[in-house]
């Protein structure tokens, strides 16, 4: 599948953004000014970005707990994002949805989910009401590989199936559903196997290697778009931090971060593919590093500045009238 020197800026943009937002929080986190619970996406940034290059602002998405990456691939706020995390009413959701309920709808971002598998009902949903009005968005479904394990994930797969719905499962096995290894978790060779058992196309790939997970997202957005249903893509990948901030990860092997960071990292491969091919230069990608930086350091200025939510706000949104 080409891509224009613009497609690529935008790609390394688009991961490098989820890196430094990952990398800032991870440091204000443990400063003590960030409420609540965090779940960091670093490590994983290819899958996001190379899923998210063929999406509109009218396809949808459905995220996880660890759902920062999937928010900033599809084009939401770094600044809102970032006052969100810090609680701040200028946040997505006013500063009362925090990481884990991140949402901006208007772009198709249905939010991130506290709960385990709660995402691939929704984006079915969505693929549903989108089949139904005709207007050739698709919807995606990232999910772990503890949420490939609910039964939500298997229903839905079934039923997306069954409608001939067009939605992409997108699993993001980073090895370790909290502490549990996916090895000894899940049953089949892969959850690719699985999903061919419900009928889906299904393939896996290599998650720390953006124009694997570009290519294989390409043909199963084109086979949603075209009518042709729905497919599941098995995206192998790591996390450099604990399934939460302040996880011990005493479950994982000696050095085994370090090993990763030093011959999987996807935006060191990304880097040295597209400048030895001479298809960008290192000057470019070096001046979006530093872009990046100064995006993150002025969001997290403006969310620090920014006011909490008032008190007579402690009731809005609660409720919807129909």
């Amino acid at each position: 599948m080409e891509l224009t020197s613009a497609d690529l800026l935008n790609a390394y943009r688009v991961m490098k953004t989820i890196r430094e937002f990952e990398e800032r929080v991870h440091i204000e986190f443990a400063a003590g000014e960030i409420p609540g619970f965090v779940h960091l996406y670093a490590g994983e940034e290819a899958c996001a970005a190379g899923v998210c290059a063929h999406l509109s602002k009218h396809d949808y998405i459905a995220s996880t707990h660890r759902g920062h990456g999937h928010c900033i691939a599809k084009g939401v706020d770094v600044h809102g994002m970032m006052a969100e995390l810090f609680g701040r009413s200028t946040g997505l959701c006013g500063g009362k949805g925090g990481s884990m309920h991140v949402a901006d709808l208007e772009l198709g971002m249905m939010g991130a989910n506290g709960i385990v598998g709660g995402g691939p009902p929704l984006a079915s949903g969505a693929a549903l009401a989108a089949k139904r009005l005709g207007q050739g968005n698709i919807a995606v479904a990232f999910v772990g590989d503890g949420g490939s394990n609910q039964g939500t994930t298997f229903e839905s797969l079934n039923l997306a199936k069954v409608w001939n719905l067009p939605v992409i499962f997108v699993v993001e096995d980073n090895g370790y559903a909290e502490a549990t290894s996916s090895k000894w978790s899940i049953g089949a060779e892969s959850n690719a196997e699985r999903a061919r058992g419900f009928g889906l196309p299904a393939v896996q790939v290599d998650g720390h290697d953006f124009f694997a997970v570009h290519e294989a997202a390409g043909e199963a957005v084109e086979r949603a778009r075209e009518g042709a249903g729905p497919s599941l893509l098995d995206c192998q990948l790591n996390r450099y931090y604990g399934h939460f901030e302040g996880d011990a990860q005493t479950y994982r092997g000696p050095d085994e971060v370090l090993q990763v960071r030093a011959d999987h990292d996807c935006l060191v491969r990304f880097s040295k593919r597209v400048v030895e091919s001479g298809e960008l230069e290192e000057a470019a990608l070096q001046a979006i590093d530093q872009q990046v930086l100064e995006l993150i350091e002025d969001s997290v200025v403006s969310a620090k500045s920014a006011p909490k939510p008032a008190a007579e706000e402690l009731l809005t949104d609660v409720y919807v009238s129909y």
